[in-house]
């Protein structure tokens, strides 16, 4: 049965993801645990698979625009794929999904370090953009290596909490490439990359029985046509605006959870 809250929470989430890239997990995750009372691993489980699908949909769009920079992506697949692979076996083996309370510690974490990072991410990135411009051969010459280790920390992340591949991975990409990615561009290979991601993440949670299938299906009839419009306006409109309101809502639930 299709549930009007998950459909809503699911709209919410799927046209921030469209527009931004950002809040598949470090949305969705918190309103699972904190609003809902969804308990961690099946919180965690559930977003996995509710991210890949939404933004298979979202990605479908900034391709057919031709937005997806492929050689950022094939670099952090290089490091999110079989790290986050090596956290399944972990999960498969019943070595995290037990942990439902130190996994709550972990997103908690994690979220709050995603709002810091998307509070400071105009700063950083200009300072980034200042280190590409007075040294460009030696910048360039670290962001293989670089981007292979933020796709592998994402690979953490998101394998252990759902959280991280958006909003972690548009601040570090902006970091790494201040000058080759633009919104557009960033919000377009941001999407690609995750979504293998969330799949060979999700497949430990899958084994264990964790999804809850009747909440995914009813976050996804509100997720899917509000990624799809997101997606179709990223390229007319900024999303800052919303990501600092992404991240203030992210910064609160931390807090509040916190103390």
């Amino acid at each position: 049965m299709i549930d009007s809250t998950f459909v809503l929470a699911g709209a919410v989430t799927g046209f921030v993801v469209g527009l931004t890239g950002v809040g598949g997990g470090a949305l969705m995750t918190p309103i699972l645990l904190f609003v809902f009372g969804i308990a961690p691993t099946t919180a965690i489980a559930t977003d996995l698979w509710f991210a890949a699908i939404t933004k298979l949909f979202g990605a479908r769009i900034h391709y057919r625009a031709g937005q997806v920079d492929w050689q950022v992506v094939r670099r952090l697949w290089a490091g999110s794929l079989p790290v986050s692979l090596g956290v399944v076996l972990l999960v498969s083996a019943g070595g995290v999904v037990a942990k439902a309370e130190w996994l709550t510690n972990i997103v908690v974490g994690v979220v709050m370090l995603t709002a810091f990072g998307l509070i400071f991410a105009p700063r950083l990135s200009a300072a980034a953009r200042g280190r590409r411009l007075s040294n460009p051969d030696r910048f360039k010459a670290m962001q293989p290596g670089l981007t292979v280790l933020v796709g592998a920390t994402l690979g953490v992340c998101v394998a252990l909490t759902s959280v991280g591949a958006g909003a972690l991975g548009t601040v570090m990409m902006m970091n790494l490439y201040p000058l080759r990615m633009t919104p557009h561009r960033l919000v377009a290979t941001d999407l690609v990359h995750a979504i293998p991601l969330a799949v060979v993440a999700g497949m430990g949670y899958l084994f264990a029985g964790a999804v809850d299938w009747q909440m995914l299906a009813s976050l996804l009839v509100g997720s899917i046509p509000a990624v799809i419009i997101g997606s179709q306006l990223a390229g007319r409109v900024s999303g800052r605006w919303l990501q600092v309101a992404l991240a203030l809502v992210l910064l609160s639930t931390g807090l509040k959870v916190l103390i």
